[in-house]
């Protein structure tokens, strides 16, 4: 059996990031058949002593779509929430009557995808876990 070198152990654990889930979200507008764009979104993790802190933040694209949060120092298991800004939505007719939606769900494999999308219509909204 071939052992490496005492420096080689410490490479190796650099060149393998830890295991993270991603997290991403999308807002389809019903009453106009398209994507969200431009929608603040808010993502928060709970602490152990039910605080909530924000870990992320980002805008939907032009298609509505937020792909990943990106890698604030892994989304490991726990519960998190994704709080949608629908005041800012740029769509002027909406006038949204909800003008904010707030979504809580649990990440339960670090390794997983976590597609958590809304569909929105002027006096309602859905939502539930995509791939």
């Amino acid at each position: 059996m071939k052992t490496l070198p005492a420096v080689a152990l410490p490479l190796l654990l650099l060149a393998a990031p830890a295991m993270a889930a991603d997290i991403s979200t999308h807002v389809l507008d019903l009453a106009q058949g398209i994507g969200g764009k431009a929608v603040p979104v808010t993502l928060s993790k709970k602490t152990g002593d039910d605080r909530w802190v924000q870990v992320a933040s980002a805008k939907t694209d032009a298609n509505g779509r937020i792909r990943s949060f990106g890698d604030a120092a892994g989304f490991d298991a726990g519960v998190y929430r994704l709080t949608f800004d629908m005041s800012a939505y740029q769509n002027t007719a909406a006038a949204p009557f909800f003008p904010e939606i707030t979504l809580t769900f649990r990440v339960e494999d670090p390794k997983g995808h976590y597609h958590v999308p809304i569909v929105v219509s002027p006096y309602g909204y859905s939502t539930y876990r995509g791939n």
